[in-house]
């Protein structure tokens, strides 16, 4: 199990963390999520001792995190972490060995991922040869290569097509099924929700909400509601605290006490015309992040 404690770091008077505290636990996958600026990244990079924390502390399995214990991590940052020129097959075996692997060990992990992400046979190229999507495959392997027991992931769909990006999730969620503590971070949120099962929400350094995914949105006090009425009818919620989010190409999206009965919603609204679309669920992802900014 992965534990941040109370993260304190500031820089100058900008302070990036501000008590921040999440638990990432074995065989799932926190979704660390937060606007731009809300701490992200410092936390990710005070996982890897990358930034001198002012206070806090970041444990695993109930110790202090070191060194042995990181070289059992994988790290993919934001910010490219590799070398341009050097041929991608052998730094990554070579990345490999650096975290303890035999070099025959290394060499075969290395091609193994490599073919995993469909780079085998752009091995002895250079990184700096690469498209910005095979970048992103190559710093996936470099976390990959040395078979971590966590892995941290800072922004790991970025510049992905819909493919890369649903196969990425598909070797996150194999990870994770094989027991590894797995930690990302992402602004597409709808991606997030397919695929994490924890969630924490990080706003100006402080994790303002936290949990399994399932419950968060269980108890949330909004649930959502989109409807869609025939023709031209609009409807004009006669239930008291509804809120009208969002309408497009005919549908309406509205956000409503967790209290309220979902029929007398669809009572109210067939009154104003014949109800084509009607549902009432829990809040998305997406909602659960603007309130939680928002506060």
């Amino acid at each position: 199990m992965l534990e941040l404690q109370e993260l304190q770091k500031s820089f100058g008077e900008v302070r990036a963390l501000d008590g921040a505290s999440l638990t990432a636990r074995p065989g799932r996958v926190l979704g660390f999520l937060g606007p731009n600026g809300a701490g992200k990244t410092t936390a990710m990079r005070a996982i890897f001792g990358l930034v001198a924390l002012d206070d806090g502390r970041v444990s695993w399995e109930g110790k202090p995190l070191g060194r042995e214990e990181r070289l059992r991590f994988g790290y993919m940052p934001e910010q490219r972490g590799l070398y341009p020129r050097m041929r991608i097959g052998e730094q990554v075996a070579w990345l490999g060995r650096l975290h303890g692997l035999a070099a025959p060990e290394a060499g075969r992990a290395a091609a193994s991922w490599l073919d995993r992400l469909g780079l085998a046979d752009r091995r002895r190229d250079r990184l700096e040869q690469l498209s910005h999507g095979n970048q992103q495959r190559v710093q996936l392997a470099a976390a990959l290569v040395h078979h971590p027991e966590a892995l941290v992931l800072d922004e790991p769909f970025a510049g992905l097509d819909p493919m890369a990006a649903e196969a990425l999730a598909g070797i996150i969620r194999e990870q994770a099924a094989a027991g590894v503590t797995v930690v990302f971070s992402s602004h597409q949120l709808d991606l997030v929700q397919d695929v994490c099962e924890d969630v924490a929400i990080i706003d100006r350094g402080r994790v303002v909400l936290s949990g399994s995914l399932e419950e968060v949105r269980r108890r949330a006090p909004h649930r959502r509601l989109d409807l869609a009425l025939e023709g031209d009818a609009e409807w004009s919620p006669g239930v008291p605290g509804v809120e009208r989010l969002a309408g497009r190409n005919g549908l309406t999206t509205y956000l409503v006490p967790a209290e309220t009965d979902p029929a007398a919603l669809l009572a109210d609204a067939a009154r104003a015309g014949r109800v084509t679309r009607f549902s009432f669920q829990p809040p998305t992802l997406s909602d659960l992040f603007r309130e939680a900014v928002e506060r």
